[in-house]
């Protein structure tokens, strides 16, 4: 009997395979205030600072408003220390200023979008991400993804003018083998990852260097742990068909 395949040994949640959340700086949410209280009003406040999170490729920023409460976000491009930011329907559409997105006009560029009204802001949160507003419907508000599909949103859902900051930095290369470990462990990925093909057959399901022992790499979503590997519960495995 082989040892146990790695997704089995993650899961028992030793600390080779724990994130360093220890050193993370704060949960990137807006503040948690009522529908009432943003939708029809302004609140005001400053960016304190510009801080790096450890795990994440955009800056945070700290925002500190008139009714005592702070909050960290995303920054997006443009941003800067002591920068007058204001949250709610009343608020003018300009970069860094957070508003429901009922009351953003249509073509605006937006990020850290919220999917239901109060969770914080859930999408478009990476470095150089942005969703566009497409169209006000009764459904909603028409949102195109980053990924380019749209969804409907909520009209009382909040979410930041502008692009996140950070826009091409995954273009600059890692140069070191190193340099990708510490990004990986800052993650809590595991670096580097062997290919199950390159193992025996008795620590993981593909091992083996005999083509006739090569198996579906597709596995059910309610297979057991030492099997739960490759593509999970796919739905098409084949060449993606291009966007247009």
């Amino acid at each position: 009997m082989g040892k146990r395949i790695r997704v089995q040994r993650r899961g028992r949640g030793g600390s080779t395979f724990r994130a360093s959340t220890h050193k993370r700086i704060a949960p990137a949410q807006y503040l948690l205030l009522s529908t009432k209280d943003y939708l029809e009003t302004a609140i005001t406040g400053v960016i304190e600072k510009l801080v790096h999170d450890p795990g994440r490729g955009a800056p945070l920023a700290l925002i500190s408003f008139e009714n005592g409460k702070k909050c960290y976000t995303v920054v997006p491009e443009g941003a800067y220390e002591g920068q007058q930011i204001q949250m709610g329907g009343k608020a003018p559409v300009e970069v860094g200023n957070i508003l429901p997105v009922g009351r953003i006009p249509e073509g605006t560029m937006i990020c850290n979008i919220e999917l239901h009204p109060g969770d914080g802001g859930k999408i478009a949160k990476g470095s150089g991400a942005y969703s566009t507003v497409v169209a006000h419907t009764p459904q909603g508000a028409m949102i195109k993804l980053p990924s380019g599909k749209t969804r409907y949103l909520n009209d009382y859902c909040r979410a930041t003018i502008g692009v996140v900051s950070g826009a091409g930095r995954t273009e600059k290369p890692l140069l070191k083998a190193g340099a990708k470990f510490h990004m990986m462990k800052a993650k809590g990925h595991k670096y580097p990852r062997t290919r199950g093909r390159a193992m025996i057959a008795a620590v993981h399901p593909y091992g083996s260097s005999k083509k006739s022992a090569r198996k579906v790499t597709t596995v059910s979503r309610h297979a057991p742990p030492g099997q739960k590997v490759g593509l999970i519960a796919a739905k098409g495995t084949g060449q993606k068909k291009r966007r247009r």
